[in-house]
């Protein structure tokens, strides 16, 4: 083949990713670095149930690590071996202040989770509960980067933001997201709801704890056109708020003039519609598929 010479008709251009040197990857630089900029919400997310989601379990306590806020359990989890971690059987319930069956242990037994099992890795709990990567020390032993759900777990890792001073476009605003997309977003902890056809078993009472599954079924959330999320509600950066009048609040915004079509008591929108589900003689959660309900049916609405 003979030699081919080829001549430029003009100066010669790089593509752009020659020119400019590899965006060094943001990282993980903890809640604390937030805590200049954002003191006022760094102290009220302290506060949390979140931030205080995983923690190295008390002297005195059954196991090395302590999942669970405290408002409702703390499920005490352990490290067996370099190759399994055990969940105990028995969780602290505080408001009966006793020990009590680890929900899914019917009987108070413990239950061992292999370090690497694909499916039920005890990593995946480690992941929800902190913030951050979860790293793997001497041993296999399970190291998060930082116990509890803080800043970085919504808002990605924070090195760029830090290092720009705030600066645009360099931290996840979950704010931004539609309600389907938050929905998606507080759902990777939460549980997602199921992406084909309704694989949920709505007659388990456990599975109400998954709150944007139950969300997504209500027509409160599939017409209020992407109105309805779970931050019309929660906050993130409060407590979780206990008030039924302010969540009633909420609903009156978009049914104003609603009138009930038989008499109704003193209950409260979200008493009514958003009953109280008990999934054991400790536990109850609030089932978030909006509906209306019949007499002492508090899993499937009688309707939308």
């Amino acid at each position: 083949m003979p030699h081919m010479c080829f001549r430029l008709a003009g100066p010669l251009i790089l593509p752009l990713p020659l020119l400019l040197p590899a965006a060094e990857p943001a990282s993980y630089v903890g809640s604390q670095a937030c805590r200049p900029c954002h003191d006022t919400k760094y102290e009220m997310q302290s506060k949390t149930g979140h931030a205080r989601a995983l923690a190295l379990a008390s002297a005195g306590s059954p196991g090395q690590w302590a999942f669970g806020a405290g408002a409702k359990a703390i499920t005490y989890v352990s490290q067996v071996d370099d190759d399994w971690y055990v969940e105990h059987g028995l969780s602290y319930y505080p408001a009966a202040k006793s020990m009590a069956p680890t929900p899914g242990h019917a009987k108070g037994e413990d239950i061992q989770f292999r370090t690497f099992d694909p499916v039920a890795s005890v990593l995946r709990c480690f992941r929800c509960h902190s913030t951050g990567p979860v790293r793997l020390g001497p041993r296999h032993a399970i190291e998060p980067s930082e116990g509890g759900v803080h800043c970085e777990s919504c808002h990605g890792p924070g090195s760029a933001h830090v290092k720009s001073s705030g600066a645009a476009g360099t931290i996840l605003n979950p704010k931004r997201l539609t309600a389907t997309g938050l929905n998606e977003f507080c759902g990777t902890c939460h549980r997602k709801p199921p992406e084909v056809g309704d694989e949920a078993d709505w007659g388990n009472s456990w599975n109400v704890r998954h709150q944007p599954t139950y969300l997504r079924r209500a027509d409160c959330f599939r017409k209020s056109a992407e109105a309805l999320s779970c931050l019309t509600c929660h906050d993130p950066h409060t407590p979780l708020n206990h008030a039924n009048a302010d969540y009633d609040r909420r609903c009156l915004t978009c049914h104003r003039d609603f009138r009930h079509r038989t008499a109704v008591g003193k209950g409260t929108c979200v008493g009514c519609h958003m009953p109280q589900v008990s999934t054991s003689q400790q536990l109850h959660f609030t089932n978030h598929w909006i509906g209306v309900y019949a007499a002492g049916k508090y899993l499937i609405p009688a309707r939308r």
